[in-house]
């Protein structure tokens, strides 16, 4: 009988002894990285079509605020790039203008759980989340002629600097993310996830493309013809009779251009415990 009671003892103490410890358990953050793809919508992909993925990837910090909210620290880079080529839009085909950018990318952002979130709960392993933020990224619109690359930026293609006013774009903006996600914790150490977001930014000059045509007339001519910059403002000539005249559209001004990306993560949690209470 001594025997038993004394199992009996054991067995309720260790039983304790394992619930106090996931109750003292706190997930004080997580350290990460993600990888997929991302894409560009802009002056040459204004209907949002997703034909032209690129590679993304990056690495975050997360520091948790309870169940329910985190802030987040993010570095990232991705390609963007689009071409004319793949519009079924008539004009934009005889347009004929194309880009690539690298994007290296810094944004802080909240995180926000739908369902409370304790990676050594079973019951509270998975939820959904938003997340919404602001950043800055830096980019350098670049496209190919005649095999070699060309940067567009100084250039001044729409006439920056030198027409009606118009100011030369810079290499760092402004993004806006906003997303939404799905994470589950396999074990108490690793936490797998998946999440979509959009950047809003502050520019229209992604891709170089923003507003009218200057006509090839603004740009100085060379010894063999045109200049690089007035061939570049109008690749149309490649298509058929040039139509870069001076006030022509050539882009849409009024919407800045966006980029999306759609990641895959996986994340290290950062735990602590809670001391014991000396209160009975």
């Amino acid at each position: 009988m001594k025997k038993f009671i004394a199992l009996l003892i054991i067995s309720f103490a260790f039983t304790m002894s394992s619930y106090a410890q996931m109750e003292e358990y706190v997930q004080e953050g997580e350290f990460g990285m993600t990888a997929g793809l991302s894409h560009y919508f802009g002056d040459l992909d204004h209907n949002f079509a997703l034909n032209r993925p690129k590679i993304a990837f990056g690495a975050f910090f997360r520091k948790q605020f309870g169940n329910y909210t985190a802030i987040r620290l993010s570095g990232n880079y991705t390609l963007l790039g689009y071409s004319d080529i793949y519009s079924k839009n008539v004009y934009q085909q005889r347009r004929n203008l194309s880009f690539n950018t690298n994007i290296f990318e810094v944004t802080v952002q909240g995180d926000f759980n739908f369902f409370k979130f304790i990676p050594t709960d079973p019951a509270h392993r998975f939820t959904p989340y938003a997340t919404v933020g602001i950043g800055f990224f830096s980019y350098d619109p670049y496209a190919f002629y005649q095999n070699k690359k060309v940067y567009l930026r100084p250039l001044h293609t729409e006439g920056e600097t030198f027409y009606q006013g118009r100011k030369e774009y810079g290499s760092i903006a402004l993004c806006f993310p906003i997303g939404f996600g799905v994470k589950y914790a396999i074990n108490d150490k690793i936490n797998l996830s998946f999440e979509v977001t959009q950047r809003f930014t502050t520019t229209d000059y992604i891709d170089d493309v923003s507003t009218t045509y200057i006509g090839i007339d603004k740009f100085p001519s060379t010894a063999g013809g045109k200049s690089l910059a007035g061939i570049m403002q109008d690749r149309s000539f490649e298509t058929g009779t040039p139509i870069g005249i001076e006030g022509r559209q050539r882009g849409f001004s009024k919407q800045n251009d966006q980029y999306a990306t759609a990641v895959f993560g996986i994340a290290f949690n950062i735990t602590s415990y809670r001391c014991p209470s000396a209160k009975p």
